[in-house]
């Protein structure tokens, strides 16, 4: 199947670009140092409380709060209200697969 020449099926490439928009969004969330560094060690730390992240990467508390909500608001990562912490976890899978192809131990 011609993908750009099927006109017959244009509603298939409206779908397909949705789903792309959502993939160029992941990618867009995971393209700055600080954010993949963010995701990587929340994998392997299997979550973190934000005033740790924080000691860890040394920049400043707002800094890092623009940073987790951007990957929030693309859906990698979730948190859970521990007393008076935030607990940060990455919940995408697909999110967790790139991040483990890019900084390969």
């Amino acid at each position: 199947m011609d993908y750009f020449a099927n006109q017959e099926n244009r509603s298939t490439i409206d779908i397909d670009l949705n789903i792309l928009e959502e993939k160029a969004n992941l990618l867009k969330a995971l393209a700055h140092p600080v954010r993949l560094c963010i995701v990587k060690g929340l994998i392997e730390e299997e979550g973190c409380h934000v005033s740790h992240m924080q000691t860890c990467l040394d920049i400043p508390q707002s800094t890092l709060s623009q940073h987790l909500a951007k990957l929030r608001d693309v859906g990698i990562l979730a948190s859970k209200r521990e007393g008076l912490e935030r607990h940060y976890y990455v919940v995408n899978e697909q999110a967790i697969k790139i991040v483990n192809l890019l900084v390969e131990d």
